[in-house]
């Protein structure tokens, strides 16, 4: 286990928390004090920390890898970062970009035409890990000149359709 310092920053939390729980049940401090340093690494690994896990987002960053991101599509986000901020994918053809990342999954819809936009493919990346997290992340791939121009990464709202025999 690597200590950094938010590792004792949060330990020390837990350790005052405890005591001070502790403390309203035995009046008695050098036995609060003990207990409490018997039960702090428990309380940090078993109740703690998965909870600040289900809470926040904080997922890994990969860096882009072409089979990766066509055997698991639903862990694309934690490429996708890396992938904006090096510029891997910008000024590759469309040929290159269907074998990299496969098929296109949707194309932009664009007002202006009536119609789907061939130079904007979209992409699936998963669902972020988190408690509160009713988005997807997606990315929009623009293209000029049969080459790729701009990345876009952006969420959208989950919805799940209903099925035709279900009530409402």
């Amino acid at each position: 286990m690597i200590i950094t310092p938010f590792l004792v920053i949060f330990m020390i939390v837990v350790f005052v928390l405890l005591f001070l729980f502790l403390n309203t049940v035995d009046k008695r401090k050098w036995l609060s004090g003990l207990i409490s340093l018997i039960l702090t690494p428990f309380v940090y690994f078993y109740m703690f920390y998965p909870f600040v896990n289900i809470v926040s987002n904080y997922h890994h960053q990969k860096y882009f890898d072409s089979e990766a991101w066509i055997e698991k599509p639903a862990l694309r986000y934690e490429m996708i970062d890396s992938t904006i901020k090096t510029d891997t994918l910008i000024g590759v053809s469309k040929e290159n970009i269907a074998s990299l990342l496969g098929k296109y999954e949707w194309l932009t819809w664009n007002d202006s035409l009536k119609a789907h936009d061939d130079n904007k493919w979209n992409y699936g990346l998963g669902i972020e890990p988190g408690a509160f997290n009713d988005q997807r992340e997606c990315v929009e791939i623009s293209f000029k000149n049969d080459k790729v121009s701009q990345l876009r990464h952006y969420q959208e709202e989950i919805t799940y359709e209903k099925k035709d025999n279900e009530a409402e």
